[in-house]
C-alpha cells in the first residue's frame, strides 16, 4: 500500500482542485467519491457512535448484532442516494434465525433499525446466509416532494446481505455494482463498542447503455440466448480488482480515513471526493405519537391492552423506549 503522500480531487465546493488527501478519521460519515477515468461512482460509510447505539438498545447475541450492522451500513449505502428529504427502508423477512431486520434511512443522514430473532436457533448458525435463511429483501423508498413510493424486492437464499444487494442491482437495476460491509466490536478504555463500514461501487459509462433483452420464451432447449451478458467491460474489471484488495479491517479502523482508503485503491487513476454526509441515530418515537394511537383505537381494544399492573405499556421497537400509560386518560 501507498504511504500518507498523495492527493484526491477535492469537488465540495462545485470547483475541482487537487489537494492531499486528509488523514483525519471520522466516525458517523458517508463520503460519495467518484474515479472518472474509468467511469466508476462510489459511497464510502464508516460508522462509530452512530451503529454502536443502534445495537445496544437490546442485549443482540455477537451474531445479531454483527448481521444487524450490516444492514446499518448497507442502509446508509443506498439510502444515501436520497440527498436532501424523503425516507429509504431496508427489511428481510425469513424463515432464519433472524427473521426480521428493519432498518429506516432518513435523508439526510439519520438512522435507526432493530432486529427479531429466536435465541435458541441463533446459536446453530455458522454464517451470516444461515441466519438470515431463505425469504426476501424489501428496499422502500418514499418521496416527500412528489409523495411517491418505490419499492424493489428480492430473494433471500441462505446468503450474505452482500449477496443478496448484488443480485438486487443485477437482476432490478442492471448497473454492475460491487458491496462490501464489514462490523467489528472494537475494544476502547471506556469497554466495547460496535463498529461498521461500507463501500459501494457501481460502473456507469458515459451515454446510454442498452438493457439486457428479456429471455426468449420459446429458444430451444440447450441453445444459449443472444441476450446472454456481454463481456466485462475493462475498467470495471480494473475497479472489481482494485476493490477486492479491501481488507475488513480497513472498513472499520478508527484510525484510516475514508480518504485515504480511497487513496489505497485508486491513486493511479485518480479520484474525486464530494462533501461529506454526516450520519446520526434517531428514532421517530414520542409521547404524543404513542398516546394518539392509542386514542386511536375503541374502548374495548384499548382494554384489551391493559396489563396486570392496570396500565397500558408500549415499547418501541426501534429504541427500547418504554412508556406507560393510565386507561383513564384514553377515556
Amino acid at each position: 500500500m501507498p504511504g500518507d503522500i498523495g492527493a484526491v480531487i477535492d469537488d465540495t465546493n462545485g470547483d475541482p482542485s487537487s489537494r492531499p488527501f486528509s488523514i483525519i478519521a471520522r466516525d458517523d460519515r458517508l463520503l460519495p467519491f467518484a474515479v472518472e477515468e474509468l467511469d466508476l461512482r462510489g459511497r464510502v460509510v464508516r460508522l462509530g457512535p452512530t451503529v454502536d447505539a443502534i445495537l445496544s438498545h437490546y442485549e443482540y447475541p455477537p451474531a445479531v448484532a454483527r448481521s444487524l450492522g450490516e444492514a446499518v451500513a448497507l442502509t446508509a449505502l443506498l439510502g444515501s442516494v436520497l440527498e436532501s428529504h424523503g425516507r429509504f427502508q431496508l427489511q428481510t423477512r425469513s424463515d432464519g434465525p433472524i427473521d426480521t431486520i428493519v432498518v429506516d434511512y432518513e435523508a439526510p443522514g439519520q438512522l435507526r433499525g432493530f432486529a427479531r430473532f429466536d435465541a435458541d436457533r441463533v446459536g446453530a448458525a455458522n454464517s451470516t446466509g444461515e441466519l438470515l435463511g431463505r425469504g426476501h429483501m424489501a428496499l422502500t423508498i418514499e418521496r416527500e416532494e412528489d409523495a411517491a413510493r418505490y419499492q424493489g424486492v428480492v430473494a433471500l437464499e441462505g446468503d450474505s446481505l452482500e449477496e443478496a444487494a448484488h443480485r438486487y442491482f443485477s437482476q432490478s437495476e442492471q448497473i454492475p455494482t460491487l458491496v462490501r460491509l464489514a462490523v467489528a466490536e472494537a475494544i476502547t478504555p471506556g469497554g466495547r463498542s460496535w463498529r461498521a463500514g461500507g463501500l459501494l461501487l457501481q460502473y456507469l459509462p458515459s451515454g446510454i447503455s442498452r438493457a439486457r433483452d428479456l429471455p426468449p420464451g420459446d429458444a430451444p432447449q440447450g441453445m444459449e440466448p443472444a441476450f446472454a451478458a456481454a463481456p466485462q467491460a475493462d475498467a470495471w474489471t480494473e475497479g472489481l480488482a482494485l476493490t477486492a484488495t479491501i481488507q475488513d479491517h480497513e472498513l472499520v479502523d478508527p484510525n484510516l480515513s475514508g480518504e485515504r482508503l480511497l487513496y489505497r485503491l485508486f491513486h493511479q487513476r485518480g479520484v474525486k471526493v464530494f462533501p461529506e454526509r454526516e450520519l446520526t441515530e434517531f428514532c421517530r418515537c414520542s409521547d404524543r405519537k404513542v398516546e394518539d394511537l392509542i386514542r386511536s383505537f375503541p374502548p374495548d381494544e384499548r382494554q384489551m391492552m391493559v396489563g396486570d399492573d392496570g396500565r397500558i405499556g408500549v415499547t418501541c421497537e426501534f429504541c427500547g423506549a418504554l412508556r406507560s400509560y393510565d386507561p383513564k386518560q384514553f377515556d
